[in-house]
């Protein structure tokens, strides 16, 4: 019997994948990382996912865990071998349990972010976690990642909305860690060891996540600025006057919005004149526990006294629902447009909010005098200091000279970033992607621990090989 035909026999021939069927999951959401499969397998529970672990373990078959497959790493992408199974973890999509009075939700790992959402809402409270891929990434990836979105100046990453895991180990055991606990010092957290760990020592079946309650009102604007510098004075004004009330922060490049609205000709830049064509714009929210009314009026003091001041040159706020998913649907299409334009560059960098203006004008200096011509398109979470600095290919060169020099914009770009006291990875993960970069700006002690920490829980190298750290 062959491998494929023993995986049949466990899982039924509808959840094993092979040829033609397997292609889609073999490739990343970008399309620059490709690889083949010996299967894509489907297991429907956490009991089949450890079956399919523990047959893996005994063949010596490296195993690639994927949620909704829309990293931007190549963190779920099978290598070119075709030795590999990869772990689809589609149909494990229940939402096990909602406990509104612990505040608290036992979710599988396949379930989509959105559905997840809908699921708390139904129940009157919130989930917080939101990002553009939110309709189809899955809890699993955004806990295998960490995943961070537009919501981490209040909520956190993902990191910080799980209470509990459970997961499925490279020997395909099964730990059962699902406790909606809020305070739990019973020796190591392994829960924050699997998270952010992108499938490399096991695989996360289910979590446990934190709700919040529904907010009673919201405030979005969309504010018109100069500079970088006017918008961190900005955000500092609204820290001030919204304290964790403060949802959203979002930074906007012009050059962003335009495409966008070049590329989705339904959308439109809400504002006319000289306004319609500054250098930079900012997304700011506000979540309101007590009243609409008071919503409104500590949002339009700040928003005021903010165009006082002369940091906010014009401004948009929301007047409704519709509105404000408007101007969110605005910000949310730049991935989006950006990746219909063509292939780009992409850094998912963090750097102190305090220095982020000199980053940005100093890099984009340098890459400039290196590769003149070429097109910043910068966007991402400023509260956060988390931002996507990318670099497309404009009018100075074609896509394919663009990407042969990938190497070279990689390294000037990151390390600029540890220069400023930054991080070269801060929502997507390290993957293929940024893997070989890793040891160049960790702390040598810090990866060494990593490779302890590999070999321990996976000594045969096994759960997701090639991803994140070098053999």
């Amino acid at each position: 019997m062959s491998r494929v035909d023993e995986l049949v026999q466990m899982l039924g021939r509808q959840h094993v994948l092979t040829g033609e069927e397997a292609v889609s999951y073999t490739v990343d959401w970008r399309g620059r990382y490709s690889g083949k499969s010996l299967a894509v397998v489907k297991p429907g529970s956490t009991e089949e996912v450890a079956q399919v672990v523990r047959w893996c373990a005994a063949n010596k078959v490296p195993m690639v865990p994927q949620g909704g497959n829309t990293g931007l790493c190549g963190g779920a992408t099978p290598d070119a071998s075709g030795a590999a199974v990869v772990v689809s973890l589609a149909r494990l999509n229940k939402i096990r349990s909602v406990d509104t009075d612990n505040d608290t939700m036992v979710v599988e790992a396949g379930c989509i972010l959105q559905s997840v959402q809908q699921a708390a809402r139904d129940a009157q409270r919130l989930f917080p976690l939101s990002l553009a891929a939110e309709g189809s990434c899955t809890v699993g990836g955004n806990l295998a990642t960490n995943a961070g979105g537009t919501q981490v100046l209040r909520y956190g990453n993902a990191r910080d909305l799980a209470l509990g895991l459970e997961v499925v180990t490279a020997e395909g055991e099964i730990w059962h860690g699902l406790r909606g606990l809020r305070k739990d010092n019973t020796g190591y957290d392994l829960r924050n060891l699997y998270i952010g760990s992108e499938g490399t020592l096991g695989i996360i079946t289910a979590a446990t996540v934190k709700l919040y309650p529904l907010p009673v009102a919201q405030c979005t604007a969309l504010l018109a600025l100069n500079s970088i510098e006017d918008a961190v004075s900005v955000l500092s004004a609204a820290r001030k006057g919204f304290g964790a009330a403060l949802t959203g922060f979002e930074l906007i490049a012009g050059g962003c919005l335009q495409g966008v609205v070049q590329c989705y000709p339904q959308q439109r830049i809400p504002f006319e004149g000289e306004s319609a064509g500054l250098p930079w714009y900012a997304l700011l929210e506000l979540s309101d526990s007590e009243s609409a009314e008071h919503a409104r009026e500590r949002f339009e003091t700040v928003v005021g006294e903010a165009i006082e001041a002369g940091l906010v040159l014009d401004a948009v706020i929301a007047e409704n629902i519709a509105q404000s998913k408007s101007l969110w649907h605005l910000r949310e299409s730049i991935p989006l447009a950006e990746k219909a334009f063509g292939k780009s560059i992409k850094h998912d960098v963090s750097i102190p909010v305090s220095r982020m203006a000199d980053f940005v004008r100093s890099t984009n200096a340098a890459l400039q005098a290196r590769f003149p011509g070429i097109e910043h398109v910068i966007f991402g979470h400023l509260g956060d200091g988390n931002l996507h600095y990318n670099v497309a290919k404009g009018q100075a060169c074609t896509e394919d000279e663009l990407l042969a020099r990938q190497d070279a914009i990689y390294e000037l770009v990151h390390d600029s970033v540890h220069q400023f006291g930054g991080s070269i990875s801060a929502e997507h993960g390290v993957g293929q992607l940024k893997r070989d970069a890793l040891p160049r700006y960790k702390d040598p002690v810090e990866l060494a621990i990593m490779h302890r920490i590999k070999r321990a829980l996976d000594p045969d190298g096994l759960m997701n090989p090639g991803k994140m750290l070098a053999p």
